[in-house]
């Protein structure tokens, strides 16, 4: 992933994704989820960040499930979870990554993503 992906809101135009832990995906069409969460969690993973935090929204929760099947499948999820009430409720789910061996990052450690509270 070099951190673009197209906007669903042209088609066309490539937006720029910060990996920081934190992968929003109310602006992606559903039909780019899959590729986008593979992506994000081997990008997150070599760069340390072992917590990451995906926003699918409540909604009817079909966005929640696919995403929740994609992350059952994922190689280097070791867990996840529905982000505490506290947060955001049913709206995002927590996932935890196994380390990546051959990550760069200093000492090898995984980073925490920092996580902050949604507004």
């Amino acid at each position: 992933m070099n951190g673009n992906e197209e906007s669903p809101a042209n088609g066309h135009e490539p937006v720029e994704i910060p990996i920081d832990g934190v992968l929003d995906l109310h602006s992606f069409r559903p039909r780019d989820v899959k590729d986008i969460v593979n992506d994000y969690l081997d990008e997150c993973r070599k760069r340390g960040i072992c917590e990451v935090r995906i926003v699918h929204g409540k909604g009817i929760g079909s966005l929640k499930r696919t995403v929740h099947v994609l992350l059952s499948r994922h190689p280097a999820v070791i867990d996840y979870h529905l982000d505490s009430a506290l947060f955001s409720g049913d709206g995002a789910t927590i996932v935890h990554l196994r380390r990546e061996e051959i990550a760069e990052h200093a000492e090898g450690e995984c980073n925490q993503s920092g996580l902050q509270p949604l507004d």
